[in-house]
């Protein structure tokens, strides 16, 4: 049985999660043409590497549901879009430094209930910061590009 997580680090992780999805804080994703650069990045190996199922690219943090195929540890493809698009972003503003944290946070889907549950979440994300009306008018998720 795996242990629960102490209730403080849960409010932690909430409050956090709160802050990034108003879009409290710094704003790297903001710019779009890092935006564009990171959505390139996740689109890059879809159907080779992973199967996409939805993403949206935030101004300070991206949502990125995901099957990883056979090989391809979830580490390494996320590894792969932060060292790939901060190397853009940089090259692109013409700085050099971190983009991104240097851990990320995932959470495994339990049931097609909890896919569709999750999926929403992540393509109306815009709509809950105040950044879009619908899931479709943000231009740098799932819900423009794939159900358009």
């Amino acid at each position: 049985m795996v242990d629960a997580l102490p209730a403080s680090v849960d409010r932690r992780r909430e409050t956090i999660d709160a802050a990034l999805d108003r879009c409290r804080g710094p704003l790297p994703l903001a710019d779009p043409q890092a935006a564009i650069i990171v959505q390139g990045a996740i689109l890059h190996f879809d159907q080779v590497r992973y199967r996409l199922l939805a993403w949206c690219v935030m101004p300070n943090h991206v949502h990125v549901v995901v099957e990883a195929f056979a090989g391809f540890p979830l580490g390494g493809l996320v590894r792969s879009w932060k060292a790939f698009s901060a190397a853009q972003i940089n090259r692109a503003n013409g700085r050099r430094g971190a983009v991104w944290a240097p851990d990320y946070f995932d959470r495994y889907i339990r049931d097609e209930s909890d896919l569709g549950a999750t999926i929403s979440y992540v393509e109306n994300n815009p709509v809950v910061a105040g950044l879009a009306s619908t899931p479709g008018d943000w231009p740098w998720s799932s819900a423009s590009v794939m159900r358009a």
